[in-house]
């Protein structure tokens, strides 16, 4: 079948994007889905970070690839063996599919699983398969199993999350990543406290949602730093009880004032070395500093090595928010409708595709927390 995809045939063009147009919105053709396969009519996606990492470089993937991998949709065909779904279901995304399988999935862990991350780096789906095709029949990978900038895709159906079909599919589509990432690494990664100190660094869509998860926890005070001002001010409205401007006073210090000596959580959702350096030394002893963010391969991160010891700190990651989706998304999902993770903050305006470049132009400049392309 024929769809409308935006496509990034090279990595590192400079912006502004809306000028040099890094994603081209083509008509590429899309194969049917093959055994455990299902075809999707995209809803709603969301434009991440992790996104405009895979466009300027920083996050390398192979080329050329149809991107996009927070999103909500309409099952619409399903190929054998993908019996899971049926068309008309409503579904969200899982930028990482789990073969189920694995010593990772089997233990609790599928944001680990081997076989997701091996097929996400190739940008093949989770059976090594490729089902965009640009017209002149040459391949077009996946971005990490879902490809949501597209009218139509494919994924596997462990890329996949059943959703009530009375959920807002806009809103669904925030779920996918920034609220699964940010909300996860708060509840299941760190797993906070009620009246624990929390520090979040970086107020970006992933950033906001763990103060949404610091909030949901009980955890108390919840500090956002920011260099922008408007984003700290959108901290204050989803749940922040202070907050911190970066780059203007001595970050760590206003922290540990705002904490009453340092957070015993820090979550650094940056993705910058520098950054996560400040998040370990805002926190006190015996403190967790988590990694959320996605720093570049090359970038490395030290801290003096007796104060694990002798402060006991712990220096962890968190990728996907440690969730088990089909567990944590419904969860979440119904959390929202109890209005206790508003996550409908985080959405900052609705686009159109032909729009897209302009709009990442926004959300490198931090205009924009989350812009969501409707398709539906």
């Amino acid at each position: 079948m024929r769809t409308t995809a935006a496509v990034l045939y090279e990595i590192g063009k400079p912006g502004p994007y809306g000028e040099t147009k890094p994603l081209a919105v083509d008509d590429v053709e899309l194969e049917g889905p093959g055994p455990g396969e299902v075809l999707v009519e995209i809803a709603a996606a969301g434009l991440c970070h992790s996104d405009l990492s895979v466009i300027d470089g920083a996050r390398p993937r192979p080329m050329p690839m149809v991107l996009g991998h927070e999103a909500s949709g309409v099952v619409r065909e399903c190929g054998s063996g993908a019996g899971e779904f049926k068309p008309g279901d409503h579904v969200v995304f899982s930028y990482m599919p789990s073969c189920g399988r694995c010593v990772y999935c089997a233990s609790g862990r599928p944001a680990l699983c081997e076989k997701g991350a091996a097929s996400n780096a190739a940008g093949t789906l989770l059976c090594g398969a490729v089902r965009f095709k640009d017209r002149k029949g040459r391949a077009l990978n996946h971005h990490l199993g879902v490809s949501a900038f597209s009218r139509y895709t494919v994924a596997a159906q462990e890329s996949l999350v059943r959703i009530d079909k009375d959920f807002p599919l806009e809103r669904a589509a925030l779920f996918g990543c920034a609220v699964m990432t940010g909300v996860g690494a708060v509840a299941n990664t760190a797993r906070v406290e009620a009246g624990a100190p929390v520090a979040v660094f970086g107020m970006g869509g992933v950033g906001l949602s763990a103060v949404l998860g610091a909030r949901l926890c009980g955890a108390h005070p919840v500090v956002a730093i920011d260099v922008l001002d408007a984003k700290l001010e959108q901290a204050k409205r989803m749940g922040a009880t202070h907050t911190v401007k970066a780059g203007g006073e001595n970050v760590v210090e206003a922290v540990k004032a705002a904490t009453g000596g340092g957070a015993q959580y820090a979550f650094e959702a940056v993705g910058n070395e520098k950054v996560m350096a400040q998040a370990y030394a805002a926190t006190r002893r015996g403190g967790t500093t988590v990694a959320v963010g996605l720093a570049h391969p090359s970038k490395q991160f030290s801290v003096q090595a007796v104060s694990l010891v002798g402060e006991e700190r712990t220096v962890k990651g968190s990728y996907m928010g440690s969730c088990v989706p089909r567990r944590d998304l419904p969860r979440f999902l119904e959390l929202y409708r109890a209005g206790k993770l508003p996550a409908d903050l985080l959405l900052s305006r609705t686009i159109e595709l032909g729009k897209i470049n302009a709009a990442f132009d926004a959300l490198q400049a931090g205009e924009a927390v989350r812009q969501v392309i409707r398709f539906a």
